[in-house]
């Protein structure tokens, strides 16, 4: 083992951060200074959200990486960039980063240094000692939505097919998970069906549950370059960035969203505003929704939707004379109690209007991480690889022929899904956890839940960049990790498109790639024979194009790496006869390069959008209409707790706990510094609170402080907390949709007093 780790080590090329590195903000964002001079640059893509936005990295004699600007050939961003991508670098120079393994010294209760055979040994005695006690299903791991396709895989199938365990989620779960059912329901498969260019060739958009301004900035930038004018209707309880920017906001009440869609739903049939012929050709379902619909009439709709019946008539009249209408929606339809059928909603207006399969339309979710689409398709957690079901056994014969493999060491039932993880812990069920890139004790709903927990875990492993996180600092064993620009793979983005990350920087101290952490495992329990041909991020990447292979995910036409930075990344599904397309394309594009405002008129043949021959992925390639009556909110105001409270996006310079984005001084200027509550001006004035002022937000979980900040963007009645700061999810609710087990993080009952120690 120590002659393994040792190698490990010594072949990590590439140089090391603390040579040469300069920070941005020395000299303004996206300049290099004259004395340092770039020598050559490496593409890559942003590893924050999932627009996949294309980076240069500059390189400087050594080798180092100095800065990164945007990619301008790159056909996502276009040369744009947020400040998040500007300061992509910052991170991987944090003083704070895990530079070596840390085991907890029980006497001192602290965690100290340790070698990497001593962590290796550790991880594996403690969990297969669990096993041996409580059985293969007492550990489970949490995993994330930020790193590269061909580590998640290699974990997935690590822990299930190396270590014999089966319960293991991802966060992934708290952002995409309704996206990813809603979609296998009604198409057949988690197929998001559009293109970015959609977002520059539609005459009508709606924007619901989604503040794409400040959580996707350079998606709206391709907003704003539609050259049609489009009417832009948001749907949202709060006044957002996007909806101050919007044609229209419609200030929806909290959790209001599927009777207003079923009411414009009635409306377009009562006027006959469907397209028959879409409807009767390629879907099911129709007479049933038909019939069903009968009874959400606008008046029916109003009250509890928050939106006036004149409003719901408008709404569908908008639809009705759209040319090419494009449905959005992000995290204020995913975290919900019933987040599955609004999603649906949001499909079947689409399906039944025709608005599908058409540039500038279609039933769109945006993807938070940078990689929750492969954590969906391939991290091997809730489904098997690419789509697969573990409980068929014709898909685990066929995994199991590809990865070479006994097929008895594939589990023949699904995982428990994030919160009956959770649920296992308390109950004994689970013993040992193992967390990866996340930050549960910050990030989880009603997370003092989940702190208290702790104490009922065996062993705790956390293996991450950074051991100073909420959940590090509870942890028995800390892996430390290389981050973003330390490792080579790929990621999948919101529009299906497969692009490379490069590495451009060593990762510090004993640092290793999560690929080579997952080696060291596969080695030490007993498992490497099985993961013969898991020896390199690309070979892992050929395993996935052959599981890929048939599957509406395929692209096993993709060559290599190189292939998919020479293209500026490639679309799903790319077979052999897609990828000459996709390089025709490619290649006239080069030779005839368009100005940005031709570029958002002309279609680009190298673009892959689905569905625009009217097939589906259900067995009969008909989609599907799927809907239910809405609930009510598990939790309401009421006088105790009397306001409901939103949750979201808080800054573009902040991204989720903000463990990366704290690290940069320039996104810190950029972001609030504290936690703070938006409250209405006649709220604030009713309980004699003035902006700045110190307040306390409290629900039946937990209390915390926070600044006030008196503001017109939300209603009485209503507040708003930016999710990034720790604390916000001591007082979120722990509800969960029935068919997707999300979180609802957007709506739950609290009340705001004067602070007072």
């Amino acid at each position: 083992m120590t002659i393994v780790v040792e190698n490990l080590l010594r072949a990590r090329s590439g140089p090391m951060t603390s040579e040469l590195v300069l920070h941005p903000a020395q000299f303004g964002l996206g300049r290099v200074p004259a004395r340092v001079r770039p020598l050559g640059t490496v593409r890559s893509t942003c590893g924050f959200c999932a627009t996949g936005c294309g980076l240069k990295v500059h390189l400087g004699a050594d080798g180092a990486a100095i800065n990164v600007s945007p990619d301008t050939d790159y056909p996502v961003n276009l040369g744009m960039a947020c400040p998040k991508g500007w300061e992509a670098l910052t991170p991987l120079r944090a003083r704070d980063r895990a530079t070596m393994p840390l085991v907890r010294d029980p006497s001192a209760d602290r965690l100290v240094p340790t070698s990497w055979p001593t962590a290796i040994a550790t991880f594996v005695s403690r969990m297969k000692a669990i096993q041996a006690r409580h059985g293969n299903e007492a550990i489970a791991f949490l995993s994330t939505g930020q790193i590269p396709t061909e580590e998640m895989a290699f974990l997935g199938a690590l822990f299930k097919f190396g270590m014999g365990g089966l319960h293991c989620d991802s966060n992934t779960r708290q952002c995409m998970a309704t996206a990813h059912v809603a979609y296998k329901q009604s198409f057949g498969f988690d197929a998001p069906p559009y293109t970015y260019r959609d977002f520059e060739e539609s005459d009508v958009m709606f924007f619901v549950g989604a503040n794409p301004a400040i959580a996707h900035p350079i998606l709206w930038q391709r907003v704003m370059r539609n050259p049609h004018r489009p009417e832009i209707v948001v749907i949202d309880p709060r006044r957002t960035e996007t909806a101050m920017a919007a044609t229209r906001h419609v200030a929806i009440a909290p959790k209001g969203d599927l009777w207003l869609f079923y009411g414009i739903a009635h409306e377009l049939i009562a006027h006959g505003a469907v397209d028959e012929r879409f409807i009767a050709s390629h879907t099911s379902g129709y007479a049933e929704l038909e019939t069903f619909l009968a009874d959400y009439s606008p008046e029916v709709c109003a009250e509890p939707s928050g939106v006036p019946a004149s409003t719901i008539r408008e709404l569908a009249t908008l639809i009705e004379r759209g040319r090419a209408v494009s449905f959005w929606w992000t995290m204020g339809v995913n975290q919900g109690h019933e987040s599955t059928r609004v999603a649906q909603s949001l499909i079947n207006l689409a399906l039944m209007t025709g608005n599908i399969g058409r540039p500038g339309t279609g039933a769109n979710s945006i993807t938070g991480q940078c990689n929750a689409m492969g954590s969906r398709l391939f991290a091997n957690v809730t489904s098997l690889f690419g789509g697969r079901a573990f409980d068929k056994q014709a898909d685990r014969e066929e995994v199991a022929s590809i990865l070479e493999v006994p097929e008895q060491v594939i589990p023949s039932r699904a995982s428990w899904a994030y919160d009956q993880i959770i649920d296992g812990i308390e109950s004994g069920a689970i013993r040992g956890l193992w967390v990866i890139a996340t930050n549960p004790a910050h990030s989880w709903i009603n997370h003092g839940r989940f702190r208290a927990l702790r104490e009922k875990l065996e062993v705790l492993v956390v293996q991450d960049m950074y051991a100073t996180s909420e959940t590090a600092r509870t942890a028995d064993l800390v892996l430390p990790a290389a981050g973003w620009g330390e490792k080579t793979g790929t990621f999948i983005n919101s529009e299906r498109r497969i692009s490379v990350i490069s590495k451009v920087a060593r990762a510090p101290g004993e640092a290793l790639s999560d690929f080579a952490i997952f080696r060291l495992i596969a080695d030490a329990w007993g498992r490497g024979e099985l993961f013969r041909r898991w020896s390199s991020p690309e070979a892992v990447f050929g395993l996935l194009k052959e599981l890929s292979r048939g599957r509406p995910c395929d692209f096993s036409g993709v060559e290599s790496y190189e292939h998919l930075a020479r293209l500026g990344g490639i679309q799903w599904p790319c077979r052999g006869e897609d990828a000459e397309a996709i390089d025709a394309a490619h290649h006239e594009r080069l030779r005839r390069p368009s100005s940005p405002l031709e570029g958002a008129s002309r279609e680009n043949s190298g673009e892959r959008r689905l569905f625009a021959d009217g097939r589906f992925f259900t067995s009969d390639g008909r989609a599907r209409f799927h809907f239910s009556p809405p609930q009510p909110p598990p939790e309401r105001p009421d006088e105790a707790f009397p306001f409901w409270l939103n949750t979201g996006r808080g800054s573009s310079a902040q991204w989720h706990t903000g463990s990366r984005t704290n690290k940069s001084d320039v996104l810190r200027k950029l972001a609030p510094t504290q936690l703070y509550v938006e409250i209405a001006v006649e709220d604030a004035g009713r309980l004699a609170i003035e902006s700045g002022e110190r307040v306390a937000v409290s629900s039946r979980r937990g209390r915390v402080e926070a600044e006030a900040l008196v503001t017109s963007t939300v209603r009485p009645g209503q507040v708003f907390m930016p999710m990034h700061f720790d604390g916000v999810n001591t007082l979120t609710l722990p509800a969960f949709d029935p068919h997707s087990r999300q979180p609802s993080y957007k709506a739950a009952a609290v009340r705001v007093q004067k602070f007072e120690r």
